[in-house]
């Protein structure tokens, strides 16, 4: 069943939103300062690109008050825009019941795309 709803949501657009993401993560990735950003944002693309059967959890090594540090400034430099656009879709996409396991993985990609450093993608 994942990857049939996997196909699903590439073709109702989740290849648009992990080219999105691909695409910032390249240009965030031009500057010295920008590649941990970018790093960041090449996970989030990569978990739009196929997320059922994917889980977000918090890395046992997350990196201590660096990692804070880096979520405060991502949150303030558009952390907070992302999340709240798939926090958007989520809802509008949990109106219809056949929207609903789609509105939940734009709910999973809205916390990563809150605090990013820290977290690991895992497959259940």
């Amino acid at each position: 069943m994942k990857p049939f709803m996997n196909i699903l949501w590439l073709l109702f657009g989740g290849v648009f939103v992990a080219c999105e993401y691909l695409v910032s993560s390249l240009l965030m990735m031009i500057t010295i300062i920008g590649i941990p950003f970018g790093i960041q944002t090449l996970k989030m693309g990569m978990l739009a690109l196929w997320p059922f059967g994917k889980e977000v959890h918090t890395s046992p090594d997350s990196g201590g008050c660096l990692s804070i540090v880096m979520n405060i400034l991502w949150l303030f430099l558009g952390g907070i825009w992302i999340s709240l656009s798939h926090l958007a879709w989520g809802v509008l996409l949990c109106i219809t019941i056949i929207g609903i396991p789609f509105g939940m993985q734009h709910f999973k990609l809205a916390g990563l795309a809150l605090t990013p450093f820290g977290k690991e993608i895992v497959d259940i």
